[in-house]
């Protein structure tokens, strides 16, 4: 039996002009009105729950009302929680009704009245083009008299807002003379902000490699380090923005970056997505270093490919499309004609670390022909520069292509015949003839079978 009066429905049903109707519908009616109405509460109370109140207000009715896809009601919003009155107009029929808020006319009118709001002023050169100023710069508002001073952005921030406020009640009720409080910062103690910056000196330090080494263990295996995590990766991506020229200063931010995710204690999983830009660019990047050694930045590019695949392996679970946005970024500087054979060898030596055997044979492998082509220039001009880096290009890209041969099933038995015309003129046409050449010197008859099987 339902608690809800089906007097009411027939009441409804006769103002819609239906005459009559039968016990079973009016009893069913009433057992829907009440499902319904329980389930609008419901929902109702999940909102006063999630919002830390006890008391149950009308927008929290229109919220459940619009979760569950139903036209809100109009005319109930108001910012402040509804007084109900109970008035009896008969035995046993009570009449709710809303209890309006009583003013003070005196307070009203003694109450003083709002700043008049500032003209409109005119440059003094053209009074038909309004002046311009500014309002913040850098998140600080200069003082200038077009700016509101602080006083009154203050005094704003307590006028009630919302349809049904009244900007005169914070007057009336004395809220004029509240102190706002300030924003709470995010404040390092005295021990962390000294511990910062001997370590970022330390780390730094080329002459002294014990300060250096120590400072290093310390990040990795200092449990207390949860506030400086946001200043390390800060400090990170600010030397390596602006140190691209030392070889030096991006190995230790490089070694910084990796003692952070080695630390156990530390939770680094928000920061990963700030971390890998400055990896990306010591592997991939156009020009490091300003040794005239050709080969000096390849130490720095090894060590950011072993970073970026210890990313990958800790973090790839947690985020799906972190290994094929990193694999695109390598692949991209791999094949692209563009970018200077440091930046190819980083593209290489990152994508193996990224996706270890499933990338080579995915993406290397069918891309060593075409981009051997790239390397036929520098590599015909022995002695130069160039020739020495494409001499490492093709190591890399050799020692990528050697992971396929203990991954590749059935050649634990049997030997390939690599001087066999019909089987090198098949391989040189599936790598090249750099590649071919290389991994014929190497005789390793199992590689040759292994890539031209995969």
């Amino acid at each position: 039996m339902s608690v809800w009066n089906p007097d009411n429905i027939k009441d409804v049903a006769e103002s819609l002009g239906i005459a009559s109707l039968n016990d079973d519908v009016l009893s069913g009616l009433s057992m829907d009105i009440e499902c319904r109405i329980r389930e609008v509460l419901e929902e109702a109370l999940k909102f006063v729950r999630h919002s830390k109140r006890t008391n149950l207000t009308t927008q929290d009715i229109s919220q459940a009302l619009k979760v569950l896809n139903i036209e809100p009601l109009y005319g109930y919003e108001s910012t402040r929680p509804l007084r109900f009155g109970e008035a009896s107009i008969g035995p046993g029929q009570p009449l709710f009704y809303v209890e309006d808020e009583e003013m003070d006319f005196e307070k009203l009118i003694n109450a003083p009245l709002p700043k008049v709001p500032r003209e409109i002023s005119f440059t003094e050169l053209n009074i038909d083009q309004p002046s311009a100023h500014w309002l913040a710069v850098e998140g600080v508002q200069p003082s200038i008299p077009q700016n509101p001073a602080p006083a009154d952005s203050r005094t704003q921030e307590l006028v009630p807002k919302g349809p049904g406020a009244n900007p005169n009640l914070a007057a009336i009720s004395g809220a004029d003379n509240v102190t706002v409080k300030p924003l709470v910062k995010h404040v390092l103690s005295k021990e962390l902000q000294l511990y910062f910056s001997n370590v970022c000196s330390a780390v730094l330090d080329e002459s002294n490699d014990e300060y250096r080494v120590s400072a290093l263990g310390s990040i990795r295996t200092d449990p207390g380090l949860h506030q400086l995590v946001p200043y390390f990766v800060q400090f990170i991506a600010e030397k390596v923005t602006h140190s691209l020229k030392s070889l030096f200063v991006l190995t230790q931010t490089m070694q910084l970056t990796s003692a952070l995710l080695d630390n156990k204690s530390l939770h680094v999983d928000p920061y990963i997505a700030s971390i890998i830009p400055p990896v990306l660019t010591c592997l991939v990047g156009r020009r490091l270093g300003s040794s005239p050694d050709p080969l000096s930045h390849l130490p720095l590019r090894n060590v950011a490919a072993a970073l970026l695949g210890s990313i990958c392996k800790k973090y790839g679970r947690s985020s799906h499309t972190l290994k094929p946005r990193l694999a695109r970024t390598c692949l991209k500087h791999f094949l692209d004609p563009t970018k200077p054979l440091g930046a190819n060898y980083g593209g290489i030596i990152g994508l193996q670390a990224v996706g270890g055997t499933e990338v080579v044979r995915a993406l290397i492998l069918p891309n060593v022909k075409e981009y051997e082509s790239l390397l036929r220039e520098p590599w015909v001009d022995e002695g130069s520069p160039k020739h020495a880096e494409a001499e490492a290009v093709l190591t890399a890209l050799v020692g990528a292509l050697q992971a396929l041969e203990d991954d590749t099933l059935g050649l634990t038995n049997g030997h390939a015949n690599v001087s066999d015309e019909e089987e090198r003129r098949r391989f040189e046409e599936k790598v090249g003839p750099l590649v071919a050449e290389r991994v014929f010197q190497m005789n390793r008859p199992k590689l040759v079978r292994a890539l031209l099987e995969a």
